[in-house]
């Protein structure tokens, strides 16, 4: 989950990110083949047609096609986290050939912003794409130029473009990646993410990462660096302009809002607050989504749409097929629930209310899957105490953090074994009267144990009940019902040892311990 794994700095799983020795972040952006076969079951190139003149499965197409082709890019400079179903834009009428006039938006000039207000280029700049073909050159510009009008953004300084070829580009990532993340990182995490159901004590993590890694890439932007970077030796169609519209709107928001200082979007503010970072990452990709679609639906040829069809016919991901349910729902998280949060606002205001956002970011998945509740339902904070000395040698604390509404729903719908699982819609109603919670992760690295500590606190008395019957239906499914309870509490035990689960008021608490007796301990210094 966002807030736990990888290594015990900066918790994050690597399929949202890593930060590298050079404190680059970075994340992972893959594939998301069956989000993409569902539009399939009404898109195919033999109706191309009908789907261009038909402006709802324009938008769900098209909707679809930025996550296939943003899923195949790395986005340097970004940290942290997946959704199902196709959300709708506002009508754009769009026919093959047709000159459509992009959305009006003016140049955003925030409090720091030291913008010029002209959408095209200026001259001198030029000289950046000469690596690049001068054809490829010459397109790279022109969607800079029309990305920066629709968005209402302005370069403020260059951006370098690199190419590379794809051996180049896998090992940036896969080495980058991977130089700090052991073999025993690995094994530590997957002793954590079995702990909570999520993947098979005996999965091969490390292994499955490098294979998904190396599976598809395209392209990433590097915040440090300010570079944009393309893989040379292939054709600059439809879906490489998706993605190089996707990847420039990122410069463009870095430039004009700050990922690491102006919205604190770092090592040390994500190791604080992993809810917020998610939060923050999704408006970020949800905002570069929105952006690129429309730039597809104002720009793009009868050829453009063509090529993305033919991807949805040629596009496998053998890997990610494979995967433990959850992690491929993750994924799609930033994107397509982060689409629907920042097409609530552009509904609401255009890109005022979007850019408004930036200086108020949303602070947790629950502001990202309702954002009518954004930004009045703020997270409840809590703290939980150090328990190292309390559970005595040989235990440490291995990470602390959120959980948020969006992993508690995971955890509960997703579990690897079907057999644990619950159903999406209760899943989904357990989850949402979240108020805030703190999570405590502690390992015995001698002997291997693990205790998973959830401190929640809900909206509601109501909504603590029906969390606690989620859970305890899991838990049933899960795990054998205790003989004995412990300090008159829902117990159950299995071979991860002794889980209880307490309410009071609008809090609960969910302990997962080795033995009885450090159960017990738990409870008596955390009720």
């Amino acid at each position: 989950m966002r807030p736990i794994f990888p290594r015990k700095k900066f918790q994050k799983p690597p399929w949202w990110g890593f930060l590298l020795p050079d404190k680059r972040v970075i994340i992972i952006v893959l594939d998301q083949v069956k989000f993409l076969n569902w539009s399939l079951r009404y898109i195919s190139i033999t109706n191309y047609d009908k789907v261009i003149m038909d402006s709802k499965n324009t938008k769900n197409f098209l909707l679809s096609c930025a996550v296939i082709v943003v899923v195949t890019c790395l986005c340097l400079g970004l940290v942290l986290a997946a959704g199902v179903g196709l959300t709708i834009l506002r009508p754009v009428d769009f026919r093959p050939g047709q000159e459509v006039t992009p959305p009006p938006s003016e140049t955003y000039e925030g409090p720091d912003a030291m913008l010029t207000p002209e959408a095209e280029r200026p001259e001198g700049e030029l000289p950046e794409a000469e690596e690049l073909p001068p054809d490829v050159a010459e397109i790279v510009l022109e969607i800079e130029a029309q990305v920066s009008q629709i968005r209402g953004l302005t370069l403020q300084k260059p951006v370098p473009r690199i190419l590379m070829s794809p051996e180049e580009l896998e090992d940036i990532v896969v080495n980058e990646f991977f130089a700090d993340y052991s073999d025993e990182d690995a094994r530590q995490d997957v002793l954590v993410l079995s702990l909570l159901g999520l993947l098979p004590s005996d999965f091969d993590l490390k292994n499955f990462y490098n294979d998904l890694y190396s599976e598809q890439i395209s392209g990433f932007y590097d915040s440090e660096t300010g570079e944009i970077y393309i893989l040379k030796g292939t054709s600059f169609g439809g879906s490489e302009k998706l993605t190089y519209a996707h990847e420039f709107t990122h410069v463009l928001q870095d430039q004009t809002f700050g990922f690491e200082t102006g919205l604190n979007y770092n090592e040390e503010g994500c190791e604080t607050d992993s809810e917020r970072c998610a939060a923050i990452q999704s408006l970020i990709e949800g905002d570069s989504s929105l952006t690129e679609i429309l730039w597809f639906q104002t720009y793009a040829t009868r050829d453009d749409y063509k090529d993305i069809v033919q991807i949805f016919e040629d596009y496998a991901s053998p890997t990610l097929d494979a995967a433990p349910p959850y992690m491929a729902l993750d994924l799609y998280f930033p994107y397509e629930k982060g689409f629907a949060f920042v097409e609530f606002l552009y509904n609401e205001g255009g890109y005022d209310a979007v850019n408004a956002a930036y200086e108020k970011p949303p602070l947790s998945t629950e502001h990202i899957l309702h954002p009518e509740r954004y930004p009045s339902d703020k997270p409840v904070r809590i703290t939980l105490p150090n328990l190292e000395e309390t559970l005595g040698a040989g235990w440490v604390l291995f990470d602390q953090n959120v959980m948020g509404e969006w992993y508690t729903y995971l955890i509960l719908s997703q579990a690897y074994e079907e057999a644990y699982r619950i159903t999406d819609g209760q899943a989904s109603a357990a989850a949402e009267g979240w108020g805030g919670d703190a999570y405590a992760i502690y390992l015995d690295e001698q002997t291997d144990e693990v205790i998973f500590i959830l401190d929640l606190v809900w909206d509601t008395a109501q909504d603590a009940d029906e969390f606690t019957d989620a859970l305890s239906q899991y838990a049933d499914q899960r795990w054998d019902v205790a003989n004995q309870q412990i300090n008159g509490q829902l117990t159950w035990t299995g071979q991860e040892g002794t889980v209880v689960l307490t309410r009071a008021g609008d809090r609960t608490l969910w302990i997962i311990a080795p033995t009885d007796g450090l159960a017990e301990l738990l409870l008596f210094e955390l009720q």
